[in-house]
């Protein structure tokens, strides 16, 4: 931190508080190689999503072509994903997994900022281990969930309903919330916080008018990882849901062929490009945030 304080840049050079020149070496290789490692991460990333993409686009007759672009192009197959003829609820499963993904991000943030608040905000015995449990949580694995999920909701009668679907969610959502929100409230000032009580607000008060506001873009961040891993979740979905509360991850692994034991690749990949690509732009247009948040209380100062 010494060295760092004592240097001044001018004309795009470093200098140090003597006035001497610090000479930066240039590794061409390290820094090509590294460039080389970015673009093959973000291949092997983003190719199976282009290839999705350029079979949606694709006639059923060249569903198999290899050629790396659009080759006979039809629309047909997005036209097909939300067809009902074959049997498909493509339009009502986007339907219902906006109602469980924005259910379950509700709930989730409003439970959340309030646990994240409190283990950030209050000293009390055992705070450690509170959120030693809640990051253990998240790592339990849902294929051990679903056969005494499955036993409960059958006794009391809520298989193929939307709280049979969100509930569980919750569960997974919770300990993402928590975590990155407590991370978020560490780092606020909170002579904020006692300023706006010692000017006559209540704690209540102080943390609505105050303390919420400032940490909305941590909130709006992990809503969206939040709406996210609610989006995405399919073994409990294929489980505990039925045909009126069917989500799009079970829908699209449901679709049938024009004829028996065909399997539509093209309508598939359609509609996996319907679901994927609005999710895609939403991380990219707030990555910056995404990352912040998820980093906020990472490094001590």
């Amino acid at each position: 931190m010494a060295t760092a304080s004592s240097t001044a840049t001018r004309s795009g050079k470093n200098y140090t508080s003597s006035g001497v020149e610090i000479v930066q070496r240039r590794r061409p290789l390290a820094t090509t190689l590294t460039y080389v490692g970015v673009v093959l991460i973000c291949l092997w990333g983003l190719l199976p999503f282009y290839w999705m993409i350029v079979t949606s686009f694709r006639d059923v007759g060249y569903t198999f072509d290899s050629t790396p672009w659009p080759t006979h192009v039809t629309l047909d197959n997005y036209a097909t994903a939300f067809s009902t003829e074959r049997g498909n609820h493509f339009g009502r499963a986007l339907l219902n997994s906006l109602v469980i993904g924005a259910a379950t991000t509700a709930v989730g943030i409003v439970v959340g900022v309030f646990a994240a608040y409190a283990l950030a905000r209050l000293q009390f015995k055992g705070k450690f281990y509170v959120l030693g449990i809640i990051l253990g949580a998240s790592m339990f694995p849902g294929v051990a969930l679903v056969t005494p999920l499955f036993q409960l909701f059958t006794d009391i009668g809520w298989l193929n309903t939307y709280q049979a679907l969100i509930i569980p969610n919750i569960s997974f959502v919770l300990p993402l919330t928590v975590y990155t929100l407590t991370a978020f409230f560490t780092e606020m000032p909170w002579e904020l916080e006692e300023s706006a009580r010692m000017d006559g607000c209540t704690p209540g008060q102080a943390f609505v008018k105050v303390i919420l506001p400032l940490a909305a873009p941590g909130i709006f961040t992990t809503a969206i990882l939040a709406f996210t891993a609610a989006w995405n979740e399919f073994l409990l979905a294929s489980q505990l849901g039925g045909d009126r509360v069917q989500p799009v991850t079970v829908a699209i692994a449901s679709f049938t062929g024009a004829q028996p034991h065909q399997e539509p690749y093209t309508a598939v990949m359609a509609a996996g490009t319907i679901v994927t690509v609005p999710l895609i732009v939403m991380v990219l247009v707030f990555q910056r945030r995404i990352v912040s948040g998820l980093t906020a209380g990472g490094v001590k100062s």
